[in-house]
């Protein structure tokens, strides 16, 4: 048995009208499609085949289909016509990444929620990752006796700070001068080679503070990178107006997902080496969002990929609707950052 015509048309009905009510479909329903000439008898034969092929599934016996995962991945490969955003909305996207002009640590809150409010699902945005921005500057700030300021700016225009606790003895001065000779080692060098195991020449005139000089490094990279702290989200409670997530213990097992954050760094990570990436309910390697799909897109300073951006939604998302606004988004932001970028001088 084959996937004719007939049936991808068929099919393709279904899927459209389960995106956008939520509820069962039925040969019914489908008969009263203008462009799907058939009788109820034959439609529902067909729907009988395409559940045996793998593509809708029957939640109750005497309900109507709804489409698969494997149906949902036909359909964004090769059914799904794309999707046009208005001029308003793309004004308001442009609108959005110019007032990041203002600040780059922002990039990610802001974008998250203009995403979730095109999209009303919820979503999530990487921050400007190290791989492949470089130090420009490092200063070390005197707060007290005790404490400094770690001042790191990249050549992205993003900068970075973190508090670091005073070992006895460090006076301003050797701060100063440890900023400065860190500065011209590493600068228009990447994040990765900032390792103690190549700072001999600072470490033979630091002597006993080596070890304020390993911890310096690592907060460096700790901070640049962020980790899980570096994923913001916006509209995570969207989901819960989806009837799928009705069921109060599915709700909760999604939230704690969402909240933990370690799971969606780990995924917009590996996504930032891909343009875009769609993976519908199964595909998903986390069994707790096996009910979700995931859509994700990246943007770049030039030519190199910085971070990532995505949705959460329903294995019924519309995902030609999520696909033009993160693209727009991506494309965008990317446009912005790259002008930051030359702007600074690179």
């Amino acid at each position: 048995m084959q996937l004719d015509a007939r049936k991808l048309k068929i099919l393709q009905a279904i899927i459209e009208d389960y995106i956008f009510t939520a509820t069962p479909v039925g040969s019914r329903t489908i008969s009263k499609h203008e462009d799907i000439a058939l009788s109820s008898a034959t439609i529902r034969n067909e729907m009988s085949d395409l559940e045996e092929l793998g593509y809708l599934e029957q939640p109750h016996t005497s309900a109507g289909r709804i489409p698969s995962d494997k149906a949902f991945r036909l359909y964004v490969d090769s059914m799904m016509k794309h999707a046009k955003l208005t001029d308003s909305e793309m004004k308001l996207i442009r609108k959005s990444c110019t007032d990041m002009l203002d600040g780059v640590e922002s990039v990610a809150k802001q974008t998250a929620k203009v995403i979730s409010d095109m999209t009303m699902y919820t979503s999530m945005v990487l921050s400007p990752q190290v791989r492949g921005i470089k130090l420009k500057h490092i200063q070390i700030v005197p707060l007290s006796e005790t404490t400094a300021l770690l001042i790191i700016v990249t050549d992205a225009g993003m900068t970075k700070n973190a508090m670091i606790r005073l070992p006895e003895g460090v006076t301003a001065d050797m701060m100063d001068k440890l900023s400065k000779r860190l500065t011209a080692k590493f600068i228009n060098r990447p994040f990765a080679d900032i390792t103690t195991d190549k700072l001999d020449e600072v470490f033979s005139e630091l002597g006993e503070q080596r070890r304020f000089l390993e911890a310096i490094t690592k907060t460096v990279k700790r901070t640049v990178e962020g980790g899980a702290n570096s994923v913001a989200l916006s509209g995570t409670t969207r989901m819960l107006n989806h009837p799928e997530y009705s069921d109060m213990a599915k709700a909760k097992q999604f939230l704690s997902v969402i909240e933990g954050k370690d799971v969606l760094y780990n995924l917009l990570s590996d996504s930032t080496n891909m343009e875009f990436s769609v993976r519908i309910g199964s595909e998903n390697e986390n069994p707790e969002m096996r009910d979700c799909s995931i859509v994700t897109a990246t943007y770049r300073i030039g030519d190199t990929p910085i971070g990532s951006l995505g949705v959460i939604g329903p294995t019924r998302m519309d995902y030609a609707r999520v696909l033009a606004v993160l693209r727009y988004m991506g494309n965008s932001l990317s446009e912005i950052l790259t002008s930051i970028y030359e702007e600074d001088g690179h």
